[in-house]
């Protein structure tokens, strides 16, 4: 072979080679470029998670304040009974009707609604069962009696309602 045949040959092969390797540059750098466009997109899903978390722990950061104010209401409750059936005690019934109706809208600025369970369909994620009345006139699985009314934080139940739900007179014990 003569030299300048060698030489001819050699473009040919560093082409070729050239070729290939312009084609595994241009596979990294899309797989780069792959990689990347995952990566920001995983970052973008962090950062609306982390927001939506942030979110709620705002708007539920109040509940143990608010659970506990709960048990004062009940109270408020429990003293307005007892002096409507006590009868002559008009002047302590409207004091105590005044906090209650001003601790009741303090709870609904905070977001918490209180809620009747009577002649609803019993919902364990709503409702507290304390009895099981026999009943001819209820469907079964009615509430048909509230020992204390729900209350809700937003769409969260804060305290379910304690209830008596109604069965039917033939069902076993």
């Amino acid at each position: 072979m003569d030299e300048s045949e060698i030489r001819d040959r050699e473009p040919v092969q560093s082409s070729a080679a050239s070729a290939e390797t312009v084609e595994e540059l241009k596979r990294q750098v899309e797989d780069k470029q792959d990689r990347l466009l995952r990566a920001l997109a995983e970052a973008e899903n962090f950062k609306r998670r982390t927001q939506r978390e942030r979110d709620e722990s705002v708007r539920y950061a109040n509940e143990t304040l608010l659970r506990d104010l709960i048990p004062v209401l009940d109270n408020l409750d429990r003293a307005l009974e007892a002096a409507r059936a006590a009868g002559g005690a008009a002047g302590v019934v409207g004091g105590v009707e005044l906090i209650q109706r001003e601790l009741l809208k303090v709870l609904e600025r905070a977001g918490v609604t209180r809620y009747s369970a009577l002649g609803q369909p019993f919902d364990p994620t709503r409702h507290e069962a304390i009895a099981r009345v026999v009943s001819v006139d209820a469907k079964p699985g009615t509430v048909v009696g509230e020992t204390m009314p729900g209350y809700m934080l937003h769409n969260r139940v804060l305290r379910a309602a304690l209830v008596s739900v109604a069965a039917a007179p033939n069902e076993d014990d």
